[in-house]
C-alpha cells in the first residue's frame, strides 16, 4: 500500500514525530510486514508511507478496524490532502550495500 500525504506548512516535524508514536498501530497488526516513512526531496509538505501486508483482504480488515481508526484520528489534523494506492510486488529484489545511517 501507499499513501501520499501533503501536510500543512509548519506542520511537518510534529506529524513526523506522531507518525512515528502511533506506528505501532499498524505494526502490531499480525498481517503487517513492515512501514516506512519518506518525506519528498521534490516536494514540500509531501510524505510517503509504504506499507507492506500479507494480503490485501487482511489489509482491507485493519483498515475498517478500531486500531486504524485511533491511528487515523492522530493523523488528520496534520493532512491537507492524500492519496492511497494498493499494489502488488510482482519482483522484489534486496541489495547488497549498506545503510550509512
Amino acid at each position: 500500500m501507499l499513501l501520499r500525504m501533503q501536510i500543512h506548512s509548519g506542520m511537518e516535524q510534529e506529524f513526523e514525530q506522531t507518525w512515528f508514536q502511533v506506528g505501532q498501530a499498524v505494526t502490531d497488526h499480525p498481517a503487517n510486514l513492515g512501514q516506512w516513512l519518506a518525506r519528498s526531496q521534490e516536494e514540500e509538505g509531501v510524505y510517503y508511507i509504504v506499507s507492506d501486508w500479507a494480503d490485501e483482504q487482511r489489509f482491507r480488515e485493519f483498515e475498517h478496524s478500531q486500531g486504524h481508526l485511533a491511528h487515523r484520528t492522530r493523523l488528520h489534523p496534520f493532512r491537507s490532502g492524500g492519496t492511497m494506492t494498493t499494489m502488488q510486488v510482482v519482483y522484489a529484489m534486496t541489495g547488497t550495500g549498506t545503510d550509512p545511517r
